[in-house]
């Protein structure tokens, strides 16, 4: 047994799932990764061979936003004042004694400074950009600086730590900066959180024009299949939107406050957060669920996109209350992460080809 991996054995939480969701899961060919803000976790699940769940955890502070890339051997991930960049150190089709065909270390950190960052994506050179969503703009990371501004939206009159719009969501086009959501188009610090119930903005970042307004806390827009899609949060929806019409189309409900969105051909796959404070308090979902006589969950539901059927969920109990980021990583059948607790760290050691 390596250094750590009793706290990635003894979770401290409970998975469960529905019917048929291990076999969605093995479906993906691959492993999805979780970011949880508020236990301060990154949790990596697959199917395994016996039908059972792989599940792996590691503690990381303020775990948000993640970007996968190079076929799924590397991604970055925005904490709470560092943006890290994790590498496979496995060579390809390799599989470590204790059976992970990937195990994930972090070579790169790039120091911003408590800046909030949300979603992250990779630019130029396979560098992060992310939402900074304290300066209320789109940011690269400097290696000389916390952070250089790429963009904001125009009704953000300087770039100051205000919060003044949360600014949270990025969608890239073929590695460009392409659509941004924000929960209200404010100008004042924490100006958005009068508006939260139906403020929300989706702006296209080209122009800097407003695509769609009268949102409800919007997140993770994503390109996919040749539509722009987002989460309604602060209304349970998860849809797509028509840009020449300028209007927000729902498909699904959500049970719970959706954050984190991956596409499996198909198939979304949609993190659900139990509302915990407020900020989430007086949203229509409150209505919504009630309505339904159902209590918000936090876990996952994968949703067929021509449908938009629940097909299969899981639910997530203990000390995990909320998620930010779904991600899947290609190729992937039991992902691990090296830790910076304990010795692991010092002694895990890979060579460059």
């Amino acid at each position: 047994m390596m250094p750590g991996e009793r706290a990635a054995a003894e979770p401290r939480f409970a998975l469960k799932a529905s019917p048929g969701f291990v076999e969605r899961l093995a479906e993906l060919r691959g492993s999805l990764a979780l970011t949880t803000y508020q236990a301060g976790k990154l949790i990596f699940l697959s199917a395994a061979d016996d039908g059972a769940i792989n599940l792996f955890e590691r503690d990381v502070t303020r775990a948000m936003g993640m970007a996968v890339f190079d076929g799924g051997r590397s991604f970055t991930l925005a904490t709470q004042h560092q943006i890290y960049r994790y590498d496979n150190i496995l060579r390809p089709n390799e599989v470590d004694q204790r059976g992970f065909d990937a195990v994930y270390a972090p070579h790169v950190s790039w120091f911003t400074g408590s800046v909030d960052a949300h979603d992250v994506a990779i630019g130029d050179a396979d560098r992060p950009v992310f939402v900074n969503t304290l300066y209320s703009c789109i940011a690269a990371v400097s290696d000389s600086h916390s952070f250089r501004p790429l963009w904001r939206p125009s009704f953000v009159s300087a770039l100051v730590p205000e919060d003044r719009c949360h600014l949270n969501g990025l969608a890239m086009e073929y590695g460009q900066l392409r659509f941004a959501t924000a929960a209200a188009a404010t100008d004042s610090k924490d100006g958005w959180r009068e508006h939260r119930s139906s403020g929300g903005v989706l702006l296209d970042i080209e122009s800097g024009e407003t695509i769609v307004a009268g949102l409800s806390m919007p997140h993770s827009p994503r390109l996919h299949g040749g539509k722009l899609w987002l989460l309604n949060s602060g209304a349970g929806e998860f849809g797509y939107v028509d840009l020449k019409a300028g209007r927000f189309e729902p498909v699904a409900f959500c049970q719970g406050y959706a954050r984190g969105l991956a596409f499996a051909g198909d198939m979304a796959i949609i993190g659900l957060s139990q509302p915990r404070n407020a900020t989430f308090a007086g949203l229509p979902l409150d209505a919504l669920l009630e309505a339904r006589k159902a209590k918000p969950i936090c876990g996952l539901a994968m949703i067929d996109l021509a449908s938009g059927e629940l097909v299969a969920w899981a639910r997530i109990e203990g000390e995990v209350k909320e998620l930010f980021e779904v991600a899947i990583l290609p190729g992937v059948h039991r992902a691990s992460l090296i830790g910076f607790k304990t010795d692991e760290i010092k002694q895990v050691v890979s060579i460059a080809a």
